[in-house]
């Protein structure tokens, strides 16, 4: 997909050449390690480059999740895959407390991002996240379900794009012409700024333009 939208840039109109894919959760001592575990390769099993990342207020958990990732890994078909993006590109990330969580995902800007707390704590700490192309809620909300059934847009910016940008929507693809029109008082009253930026760059002909318009007000 990225090598078909590159080649048509600049000729049709394309949204961004996304990718590698990104998974971040937010997880406590409470949820099942191998229901995020699985969360976990879900995510790496779609390329060697894509990216992993558990953030855990609780060591304990995050080695229970370590070892299902283990136990789970030599089971699935593209174990090649996903063995090679956890090692490279996957983390276990323990923090002091959710306020540490929050700022580590504002900062990674995940194209996904799990918060896997139970429902008023996800819902709280959702409130907090500034930056994330998607946001998952719940146990029972996995990345995986948002990827074919749930209905959620899931073509959303990536290496931490969702600083800036949103998902795919239809108004990436809408075009629209800016038009301004002024008479001789509004140019009177602008144009004279845009004249002495034009003459700062060195752009004489653009200062002409402006100056003679306002010396004479009429054409």
């Amino acid at each position: 997909v990225a090598a078909a939208k590159q080649q048509v840039f600049g000729r049709v109109g394309i949204d961004a050449i996304a990718g590698p894919s990104e998974v971040m959760i937010i997880a406590d001592r409470q949820q099942n390690p191998d229901w995020v575990a699985a969360d976990l390769m879900a995510q790496a099993e779609h390329d060697a480059l894509a990216q992993a990342i558990l953030v855990t207020d609780d060591e304990d958990f995050a080695t229970k999740v370590a070892k299902a990732v283990n136990t789970l890994l030599p089971k699935l078909p593209r174990q090649k895959i996903a063995a090679a993006a956890w090692g490279d590109y996957g983390g276990l990330i323990v923090v002091a407390d959710w306020h540490e969580a929050v700022d580590i995902a504002n900062r990674f800007a995940p194209e996904h991002l799990h918060i896997a707390l139970d429902k008023e704590a996800a819902k709280r700490l959702m409130a907090n996240i500034r930056h994330a192309g998607a946001i998952f809620l719940g146990s029972h909300t996995p990345e995986a379900v948002g990827d074919y059934t749930a209905g959620a847009n899931h073509i959303l910016p990536t290496g931490g794009a969702a600083r800036f940008a949103s998902g795919l929507g239809v108004e990436h693809f809408m075009k629209r012409i800016n038009w301004l029109a002024c008479d001789a008082a509004a140019l009177q009253a602008i144009g004279p700024a845009a004249e002495t930026l034009a003459r700062a760059e060195g752009l004489a002909a653009h200062a002409i333009s402006l100056n003679l318009r306002l010396q004479q007000g009429k054409p």
